[in-house]
């Protein structure tokens, strides 16, 4: 595939990861992408690179536009590895370029992961460097999602590179939000955020207020395709989430041993489901916890169902919520249930667990010894029922 032209002067270099699956335990079935960014001008800049294994990749669409050699800046917008592997590979080729990064976090990143000596020059806010007709601004965006992350603003052309903030992880030949489907794209956004981007809900929103004043035309991200007629759109999205705006929608979520507790499980989703709550059934035997955790992100309700194993959890609910309580989730409303034999504790743990990561807990504990009979399957419905109403409420 050729670089491509996003805008005069600024061209798509970066990488196609067609076989990622798995990125920091996150499923990735479409794949993903590691974008980077070449501006032409007087001066030639490179923001940010890709991930090691495609260095060379990266530089042959570099060496479509321009001779690498002749690159002036490297922006390193951040240093995670699938924005910076390959970066000792670049500065080998292009010996004379500046090493733009981020005051203190960047420039201690920098330091601790390279060690090298590169001509480097850390920016803060309101820093910029001149091309020639474009200007790069620099607005770093803290935690969103490391100490070190900034964006790269080109004011000449309306063009904001975010680097992790908007992306998705979608690999495709095309490289435009128009070219491949709103719905696709929005539901690769809303799994990166729900995984990626969900505990900072609260940088999210100071960083849309700092870009308040931009006239943004076009975001390249670091991940997925970029968004050119669909920007408001995005930005809108991530206004939501960033203020844990929810839906009237329930999720429930369990393993089972023998099959009591999903009996229970089905019961509650009988109840919520007769009230015509939108509801959404997750066994941890089916489905991965990114697939759930998506779904989570804009739920109301999330009831979380265990049988009991060593006075505890079972291990794959332990799993989940070990991801959910990192994710930091706002405005949620928890319900923990489960089944044991002789001995209890495994609802009890979920309960804990859920009042740790955050959610307001239902008192009520559903919790039965051995097989629901017909009683506890309707004190399950009728709980069911009361979720719904709560996720309705709001």
């Amino acid at each position: 595939m050729p670089a491509i032209a996003l805008a005069p002067g600024l061209y798509w270099v970066g990488a196609i990861d067609w076989n990622m699956r798995d990125f920091h335990g996150y499923a990735t079935p479409r794949g993903t992408t590691y974008n980077a960014y070449l501006v032409v001008d007087k001066k030639i800049a490179l923001v940010d690179t890709v991930m090691a294994p495609f260095g060379q990749e990266m530089l042959d669409r570099v060496r479509q536009v321009v001779d690498p050699a002749k690159i002036d800046y490297v922006v390193v917008n951040h240093l995670e590895m699938d924005h910076s592997g390959c970066l000792p590979y670049v500065m080998e080729v292009a010996r004379n370029a500046t090493v733009i990064t981020s005051q203190r976090f960047g420039e201690q990143a920098m330091e601790a992961t390279f060690h090298a000596r590169w001509n480097l020059k850390p920016v803060k806010e309101g820093d910029s460097i001149n091309l020639g007709q474009r200007t790069l601004q620099f607005l770093p965006i803290p935690m969103l999602h490391w100490p070190d992350s900034m964006a790269t603003y080109i004011p000449e052309q309306n063009v904001l590179l975010p680097n992790d903030a908007f992306g998705q992880h979608l690999a495709s030949s095309q490289r435009f939000d128009d070219e491949i489907g709103l719905e696709m794209v929005m539901s690769e956004a809303t799994t990166y955020y729900a995984e990626i981007v969900m505990p900072y809900g609260d940088v999210v929103l100071r960083t849309l207020k700092k870009l308040g004043d931009l006239n943004i035309k076009l975001i390249g991200p670091s991940h997925g395709i970029v968004w050119r007629s669909h920007v408001k759109d995005i930005i809108e999205a991530y206004a939501a989430w960033g203020r844990g705006q929810t839906k009237p929608r329930v999720v429930v979520v369990y393993d089972t041993m023998w099959g009591s507790t999903e009996r229970m499980a089905r019961a509650l989703v009988e109840g919520t489901t007769s009230e015509g709550v939108d509801t959404m059934l997750f066994s941890l035997k089916a489905s991965h916890r990114t697939e759930i955790i998506k779904e989570v992100l804009e739920a109301r309700v999330l009831a979380v169902g265990t049988p009991t194993l060593n006075n505890g959890m079972f291990p794959t609910v332990a799993d989940f919520l070990c991801f959910l309580k990192g994710l930091k989730p706002k405005g949620k409303i928890g319900l923990a249930f489960g089944s044991y034999g002789w001995a209890g504790g495994g609802t009890r743990a979920v309960k804990n667990e859920l009042q740790q990561a955050g959610l307001q807990v239902m008192e009520e504990e559903l919790s039965v010894k051995y097989v629901p009979d017909g009683e506890v399957l309707g004190r399950c419905f009728e709980t069911g029922r009361a979720l719904a109403r709560r996720a309705r409420e709001g």
